[in-house]
């Protein structure tokens, strides 16, 4: 009984330390000081209207958008189709290819942001934009393959068998057997990939150029000069619009769904 007590102190000790900070950066958003302070002086909401007037904003956000939505799409169509590769090939080193492909989760990511930069930027003279897609891809496909790898590993491959031995053709059993069958591993990849994309900033710092910037970079710089509760009321409104999502995605698909 003692032993449950502290396992209950110690959740809610962990909840409050979790919760604080984002109930303060929430106070702050609706102070009417040209500071960040806490607790505020006075009540405003100016500070939301100064994020959609802001065009710096608004263009890296469509920016950080575009390149999350493209780069965890690629990264779908070219891990999804590798983690069914590993989970049904016999191969000797598969453990091997799975520590390669999960490797840029566990280099930091200064260092890879680094060198993208000097591989693709610098070498290459690729485009910015190019070179940012890319580097995002290659962040983002590791969520890809672990996920949908693990949602493959769980799959009955006899059934798709017993497809082929009714005479379906492969390409055809994997679309229609395989897919539906994994579609909360890749509803979930999706999710966190593009949010690990979206938010990614060691990569987009050494990647992004001239007119071309992310969000998150373009709250770093704009902090840097100014300290006023316009980036707490950034961080409500994506807080809120997180919780709208993961309301969507109950109401469709189910969080039970996405958990298995």
């Amino acid at each position: 009984m003692k032993k449950n007590r502290w396992l209950t102190l110690y959740a809610v000790l962990v909840f409050l330390f979790l919760m604080i900070p984002l109930v303060i950066i929430t106070v702050t958003a609706f102070g009417g000081g040209s500071a960040i302070t806490f607790p505020i002086d006075s009540f405003s909401l100016k500070w939301f209207g100064n994020v959609f007037t802001l065009k710096s904003f608004r263009r890296s956000f469509l920016t950080s958008l575009e390149v999350a939505f493209l780069a965890t799409f690629i990264a779908l169509l070219v891990g999804v189709p590798a983690a069914y590769a590993l989970a049904r090939s016999g191969i000797r080193g598969k453990q091997l290819l799975r520590s390669v492909f999960l490797s840029p989760t566990i280099v930091p990511g200064i260092v890879v942001g680094f060198i993208l930069y000097q591989f693709l930027i610098l070498t290459f003279r690729l485009p910015v934009m190019v070179s940012l897609l890319a580097g995002h891809f290659l962040v983002t496909l590791p969520y890809v393959i672990r996920v949908v790898g693990s949602a493959m590993e769980q799959f009955d491959f006899s059934i798709e068998e017993a497809a082929w031995s009714l005479g379906c053709p492969k390409g055809s059993a994997f679309f229609k057997i395989v897919l539906p069958n994994v579609t909360s591993g890749i509803s979930s990849a999706f999710m966190l990939a593009f949010i690990n994309s979206f938010n990614n900033i060691p990569v987009s710092m050494f990647l992004t150029g001239p007119g071309v910037s992310t969000f998150p970079a373009t709250l770093m710089n704009y902090i840097e000069y100014n300290y006023d509760p316009t980036v707490s009321a950034v961080s409500v409104l994506l807080m809120a619009a997180t919780v709208i999502i993961m309301v969507i995605v109950d109401r469709t698909l189910g969080i039970a769904s996405l958990a298995k």
